[in-house]
C-alpha cells in the first residue's frame, strides 16, 4: 500500500485491450476466417460421427481400440464405457465434446510439435523466447484466454472454447518434442553424419523417429489438457458435456451434475488408453 500511494499505475490491462480493439479492426477478417474453419471441422466431424447408429459407432471404436493395442481387455472396456454413456442419454454430448477436443487437439498439435522441433534446434530461441512464452500459456488461468477469445472470434459458441484450448493445450507438445529431440543419444547422431546425412535427413529420419515416445506422450498430455477445458469453454458458449456440467452446476442440479461429470471422466479415460496404446505401438516399431 505504500509504494502503490507514491508509485504510477501501470494501466496493463487498458493496454492490453487496446491491443485486442486494434486485431480486431484491423486483422478481424482473419478471425471470422478461422471462425468459420473450425466451425467447419467441428460440424463436419460431428456430422460423420452422427451418420452411424449409436451401436455402431461403439463397435467401431472397440474394433479401433483393439486394432491399436491388440488388447482384448481395451476394446471391451471401450464398449462398456460409451454404452454406458449412451444409456444414461448423453451419447450426442459426448460426441460432439469429442469433435471439439480433436479439433482442439489437432491444431494445438500442428502448431506445437513443429515450434518443438524450433527449440530443439535453437537453444538461443528456446531459452529468450519459446520457453518464457510457454511459462506464460501455462501459468495464466484458462479462464483469461476466453475474454480476448469471445471478442476476436465471434462472440459466444464453440471457436472462443476451441482457441483457450489450443492456447491451454498446446505448451505439452512443444515441451516434449524439445525434449524428445534433445535426449537423442549423440552416438546415434554421429552415425548419420558419419553416412552423410544432411540436417533435414537427420532430422526426420534419425531425431524425430528416436523422439517419437516422447512426442507421442505429448499428443496424450494434448488430448488431456484439451478435454479438461470442455467445461470452462462451456463458459464461453460451447455446446456438449461441458454445457451439461455447467449448467448443473450453475442450477445446482446434482443428478444431471454427476451423470455428465462420469461421462466427462469415462471420455478421458478412452482417450487416454487410446494415445497410450498408440504410443507402445509406435515404441515397439
Amino acid at each position: 500500500m505504500w509504494l502503490s500511494s507514491w508509485l504510477p499505475r501501470l494501466p496493463i490491462g487498458d493496454w492490453f485491450r487496446v491491443f485486442v480493439d486494434f486485431l480486431y479492426d484491423y486483422v478481424g477478417w482473419l478471425f471470422n476466417a478461422f471462425t468459420d474453419l473450425i466451425n467447419w471441422m467441428i460440424r463436419n466431424i460431428y456430422g460423420v460421427m452422427e451418420l452411424f447408429p449409436s451401436f455402431v459407432l461403439i463397435l467401431i471404436f472397440g474394433a479401433l481400440a483393439y486394432w491399436i493395442s491388440r488388447r482384448r481387455g481395451l476394446a471391451l472396456f471401450v464398449i462398456i464405457a460409451f454404452v454406458f454413456v449412451d444409456s444414461i442419454e448423453y451419447w450426442d454430448d459426448l460426441l460432439y465434446t469429442l469433435s471439439m477436443v480433436l479439433v482442439g487437439s489437432l491444431i494445438a498439435l500442428l502448431i506445437g510439435i513443429p515450434i518443438g522441433i524450433l527449440a530443439a534446434r535453437n537453444d538461443h530461441l528456446n531459452e529468450r523466447l519459446i520457453r518464457p512464452i510457454l511459462d506464460f500459456m501455462q501459468t495464466l488461468p484458462a479462464f483469461v484466454y476466453l475474454i480476448p477469445a469471445v471478442i476476436l472470434f465471434g462472440g459466444v459458441g464453440d471457436t472462443p472454447g476451441v482457441v483457450a484450448t489450443i492456447i491451454f493445450a498446446m505448451p505439452p507438445a512443444v515441451r516434449l518434442t524439445n525434449l524428445g529431440i534433445r535426449q537423442v543419444p549423440k552416438e546415434v547422431l554421429e552415425a548419420g553424419k558419419a553416412q552423410g546425412s544432411t540436417d533435414r535427413q537427420l532430422l526426420f529420419k534419425v531425431q524425430l523417429p528416436v523422439a517419437l515416445p516422447s512426442i507421442m506422450a505429448g499428443v496424450n498430455q494434448t488430448i488431456m489438457l484439451a478435454l479438461s477445458m470442455v467445461v470452462i469453454g462451456a463458459m464461453a458458449g460451447s455446446f456438449g458435456l461441458g454445457r451439461e456440467v455447467y449448467r448443473a452446476v450453475t442450477s445446482a442440479r446434482i443428478a444431471q451434475g454427476f451423470e455428465s461429470g462420469v461421462a466427462v471422466v469415462l471420455l478421458a479415460m478412452v482417450l487416454d488408453r487410446f494415445t497410450q496404446a498408440l504410443g507402445d505401438r509406435i515404441a515397439d516399431r
